[in-house]
């Protein structure tokens, strides 16, 4: 049996020093420094210098959002389109294929896929067949592997086994489920009413059918929620033994996402009480076995993703983190963002503008993002200590050209209330990631983002507890 490291203690003081606003760096840099001049065009120019160039053998990722849900959710931030109206399915999924067959065409001879994850809104929103649909589509375009990683995001109201059972034959290795919280009352505040034995039955379901992992979402700062019903929703999600859970800061930004409006600011629990929640989850995952993967990320010791973290082997994009080797990712999807050698790219953001465009024939990017040398040096940096909590000054030289410590004189520097705090030890060869400052990676990699430093807007960004 794999032997678990024993989780450090986190003194509140540190809690609330280290608090802020600040990237989850799914990308570097960041979504919200994507610029409008960047169109189809430039996306394209990406796409043949892979397909020209040698990384076109490499495996790509590929990633589907799927925006509809049949109920509004309170606290939700995704880009979504509530309705009862499930007959909006097909135009969405006609849309879909002419993407997948535009995408196809440029990317030259049927791309090797090593990962797919369709994401949302709700994707099992979809009935069976459209879903069956949308595999084959996928399939045709891209060569999806044995090996492939296959994962959807569901909504436990919107399957049950049969479902389940219909989703493993399709070729779904991989399911997350979101719960958010099992407390009645927080469920109410939130609208979204789902019992806990119905995760328990889906669960138990999912394991019997052979699903390779399974994931539970959860989030703390809630309205209603206290650091008592809290520790109730831990022990039930412990209890439960996913072999991954996902625990979310909830971001009470009323001001950019309608839906929360509805939330009532008296109802959200206190500093105190959301830094409570965290430690009681930091604790108590860890007397059950989990080990701390980074930022929001738990799995069992046995799990591809814990084997990756204490293998070194961890890798970060749009999805979170990933088993991946770092490759190329492309989206489909309305919103949906991917990512081609030194770019970054994002489709229209609403349906209309993103059905106008493919029914013009071209491809529904509307922004995106080149890469400068210095975004791509920081963007390595950023992403070592993301994921490998090492950022190794030679290795980063030699791919880049440069000598990180000249680059870096300021940032270097800036890290000593980091260390003085045991977050990081610095030395002349890395900075390495305490087993402390892995639960606090966010406020590292910060240092190093040039664009952050320098914003005084930060609010627009999750806190880091």
């Amino acid at each position: 049996m794999i032997k678990t490291p024993l989780a450090p203690a986190i003194p509140p003081a540190l809690l609330r020093t280290v608090d802020g606003p600040g990237p989850r760096y799914t990308s570097y840099p960041t979504a919200d420094r994507f610029v409008e001049t960047f169109g189809p065009d430039d996306y394209l120019r990406a796409v043949c210098a892979r397909r020209d160039g040698p990384a076109r053998a490499a495996p790509i990722s590929v990633y589907v959002h799927v925006p509809f849900c049949a109920s509004l959710c309170y606290y939700c931030a995704c880009n979504k389109v509530v309705t009862r109206h499930h007959e909006q399915a097909t135009p969405y999924l006609d849309a879909l294929e002419r993407e997948i067959a535009l995408q196809a065409a440029a990317l030259g001879a049927r791309p090797a896929v090593s990962q797919l994850h369709l994401g949302g809104g709700t994707p099992t929103f979809l009935s069976d067949d459209e879903l069956e649909r949308l595999m084959r589509m996928l399939g045709d375009a891209f060569e999806i592997g044995a090996g492939a990683e296959v994962s959807i995001e569901v909504d436990p109201r919107t399957v049950d086994g049969e479902r389940l059972a219909r989703l493993r034959a399709l070729g779904f290795n991989r399911l997350s489920f979101g719960v958010q919280d099992f407390d009645p009352e927080v469920q109410r505040a939130v609208h979204r009413i789902q019992p806990e034995e119905q995760v328990r039955a889906l669960l138990e379901t999912a394991r019997a059918l052979g699903f390779e992992s399974t994931n539970v979402d959860l989030i703390y700062g809630l309205p209603k929620q206290t650091p008592a019903s809290f520790a109730r929703t831990l022990e039930q999600v412990r209890a439960l033994r996913p072999d991954r859970i996902a625990l979310y800061a909830y971001a009470h930004l009323p001001q950019r996402f309608k839906p929360q409006r509805r939330i009532e600011s008296a109802d959200l629990p206190s500093g105190e009480g959301r830094l409570a929640m965290l430690a009681a989850a930091i604790a108590g995952f860890a007397d059950e076995g989990y080990e701390y993967v980074g930022m929001d990320h738990f799995a069992l010791p046995d799990d591809a993703l814990a084997i990756a973290k204490r293998e070194g082997r961890l890798h970060r994009n749009f999805q979170g983190y990933s088993t991946q080797p770092d490759c190329d990712l492309v989206a489909l999807g309305v919103s949906a963002i991917g990512k081609v050698g030194a770019t970054y790219s994002q489709n229209a953001k609403t349906l209309p503008e993103y059905y106008a465009a493919l029914q013009a024939g071209r491809l529904p990017v509307v922004r995106g993002l080149a890469l400068s040398a210095d975004d791509e040096l920081r963007r390595a940096a950023i992403m070592a200590i993301m994921c490998q909590g090492r950022l190794d000054f030679a290795r980063l030289s030699a791919a880049h050209g440069v000598d990180p410590r000249a680059v870096f004189t300021d940032e270097l520097a800036a890290l000593a209330p980091l260390e003085a705090n045991g977050l990081v030890v610095r030395n002349a060869d890395a900075v390495q990631v305490t087993p402390l400052g892995w639960y606090f990676v966010r406020s590292i990699a910060m240092v190093f983002d040039r664009y952050v430093r320098s914003d005084a807007n930060r609010d627009r960004y999750s806190r880091i507890v």
